[in-house]
């Protein structure tokens, strides 16, 4: 396979462009298991992500932005 005269700028540009992208996905990943942990510890502690209807600023007549 022949790339012409520029077949290093090819390779090297497929090869950054691979390293860039391979990076983001194990960072992401790594993001994830972070956050995962964050939430099973605040779990542990009994801080729960689901509200019910009167917990809700809305319901209980205060601003959002208290």
């Amino acid at each position: 396979m022949d790339l012409g005269p520029h077949s290093d700028f090819i390779i090297s540009s497929y090869a950054i462009c691979f390293a860039v992208v391979l990076g983001l996905i194990l960072w992401v990943r790594m993001d994830r298991a972070k956050l995962e942990a964050t939430l099973k510890e605040l779990a542990a502690r009994g801080v729960s992500r689901n509200r019910s209807a009167e917990q809700k600023p809305e319901a209980s007549g205060q601003a959002l932005n208290d």
